[in-house]
């Protein structure tokens, strides 16, 4: 499979600002009241993605709250995260999760749902009793007013005055893992802190950062500059505060451990390799445990061991042929990741993106990855790329099938032949991943709408041909048609496919149905500025 986005080419576009629509409108009074605000994240016709903010305007903790509302005709909520919702007809109660803890005086807490139909604004809506717009009398609170308050997750009085959510544990226990490609920071206007304010942190359980080099066969750095030496202004910082010339460390690592003060349950992982990058990996396989030791020097080095929770490896492809062809054999990945798990130990994550060629005889037969997968704490089958417009005449297909369909070019390459080609080796259901491409592939030269037309070339991208992020394609070209489980549209003689919320709900459905551990994404900079389709992928997960 062709994994090109994954070089310095496919750099990115800025970042827009995130209008919601807020119903009602509700502050949080001077009189001292708890209040509540609907904010539509995202409608996509058939569904959409509402955020819920509760507001604590009094002077003391509120240890619960109680959200009463009725949707009009039409609407319904279908999944809902970060609070326990019922329902009895259109009248919908939520109240506060044990876990969350109390509200402390001027703290806001958010959960959200997703709804069937579009946005309609709630009606009747109160909270402990009392009008969510406030003015109305609040029970008072349980805690005692003596009660020190739960301190503020904001860092200090220069961060961002609007206190950053509770990152919740991840519902179900599944994973919500996306990428953050490093060099985003140039063309593409993509800081971590696009992370906090598409909404994505909260809901994200693990970021992978990409990517290490494995230059020599060891772990090292692939863009310094990016990394750890770039400077941030204030308004560009993820926490309003300006990087120093004397600091220890800037760039990403700092701001990604930032973000992680803010977010306490969000881990990062560092991902190495990649579709430029594999290169290495062969003379690491010939010397495993040199290589362990190089990373784990690299990842552990005092200016930044505190940011990173797990190492990645992303090795395209042990023994077969990606950007390069490795010859190592079908034992080298195994005693690579087992290298790495005895350097590390048994509480640092190890996982691993791997091929999702599910051919006969395909490369996920080249390598030992049931023999592996022990070593790791979770499998990453890359179930996209598997068309594109490499082949420049097309048949024109979707890169991402969840499933087979009549005339796809090739057997194998859809996402289930690979996770059940990976179960019947033995891997548990739980350590697999299913992947998801937040951008499109596409041809030019296109007369068939339907799926197996010609084409004369690449569709012409913003970055690179062939390629285009989601939240471009999703206002240049609107889907027009699904095959296999994901998206294709054709506008003029271009043709691209790609997932969008209704299609990766569909995905996620797989997931929960398949007992998967959850889903991954490439990545970040591709979704919309309020985070569509990661929102997607958290409502399908539940």
């Amino acid at each position: 499979m062709k994994r090109s986005l994954r070089r310095a080419l496919w750099a990115t576009g800025a970042v827009v600002a995130l209008a919601v629509a807020a119903v009602p409108m509700a502050t949080a009074s001077a009189a001292g009241s708890v209040t509540a605000t609907f904010a539509k994240v995202q409608d996509w016709g058939t569904g959409h993605e509402t955020k819920v903010t509760v507001t604590n305007g009094t002077s003391a903790s509120v240890d619960t709250w109680r959200i009463e509302f009725d949707l009009p005709a039409g609407t319904t909520i279908s999944t809902f995260w970060d609070a326990d919702v019922t329902s009895s007809g259109n009248h919908y109660v939520a109240v506060k999760k044990s876990w969350a803890g109390p509200l402390a005086p001027g703290a806001s807490f958010s959960w959200g749902y997703n709804g069937t139909g579009s946005y309609k604004a709630p009606l009747n809506c109160t909270v402990n009793g009392a009008s969510c717009s406030g003015g109305g009398p609040t029970p008072s609170p349980t805690a005692s007013p003596t009660k020190s308050p739960t301190p503020s997750p904001t860092a200090s009085p220069t961060s961002s005055p609007t206190p950053p959510p509770t990152t919740p544990p991840p519902s179900g226990g599944r994973k919500l893992v996306g990428y953050f490609a490093e060099w985003g920071v140039y063309a593409r206007n993509y800081h971590v802190k696009n992370v906090h304010t598409s909404g994505s942190a909260a809901k994200l359980t693990h970021i992978l950062y990409a990517f290490g080099n494995t230059s020599g066969g060891r772990c090292s750095i692939g863009d310094s500059y990016a990394d750890y030496d770039k400077a941030y202004t204030a308004a560009d910082s993820v926490d309003g505060v300006a990087d120093t010339w004397d600091q220890p460390l800037r760039g990403n690592f700092n701001q990604l451990r930032k973000l992680k003060r803010m977010y306490p349950n969000l881990k990062v992982i560092w991902s190495f390799g990649g579709w430029t990058w594999s290169a290495g990996f062969t003379q690491a396989a010939q010397n495993p445990a040199a290589f362990a030791d190089s990373c784990y020097a690299l990842i552990k080095d005092p200016r930044w061991a505190d940011v990173f929770d797990g190492i990645d490896i992303d090795w395209e492809y042990p023994n077969a042929c990606g950007l390069q062809c490795d010859s190592s054999g079908p034992n080298a990945f195994k005693n690579v990741v087992s290298a790495l798990r005895s350097k590390f130990g048994s509480s640092f994550l190890i996982t691993a993106a791997i091929t999702a060629d599910g051919s006969n005889g395909g490369k996920i037969d080249a390598a030992d990855y049931a023999g592996a997968a022990p070593y790791l704490n979770w499998i990453m089958p890359m179930t996209y790329d598997y068309f594109g417009a490499w082949a420049a005449q097309g048949p024109t297909a979707p890169h991402s099938p969840l499933t087979s369909y009549t005339g796809i070019p090739q057997q194998g390459f859809w996402s289930d032949a690979a996770i059940q080609k990976l179960k019947s080796k033995g891997i548990p259901s739980d350590k697999l991943l299913l992947g998801l491409g937040f951008y499109g592939r596409g041809w030019t030269g296109v007369t068939q709408s339907a799926p197996g037309g010609t084409a004369t070339g690449p569709a012409p991208g913003t970055y690179e041909q062939g390629i285009e992020d989601y939240k471009v394609l999703k206002n240049t070209c609107p889907a027009t048609g699904t095959v296999g489980g994901t998206a294709y549209a054709k506008c003029g003689s271009n043709w691209w496919s790609y997932d969008t919320p209704s299609t990766i709900g569909g995905k996620m459905t797989y997931v929960k149905n398949q007992g998967l551990g959850g889903a991954f994404f490439w990545e970040l900079s591709g979704d919309t500025s309020n985070g569509e389709l990661i929102g997607a992928i958290k409502g399908g997960l539940g």
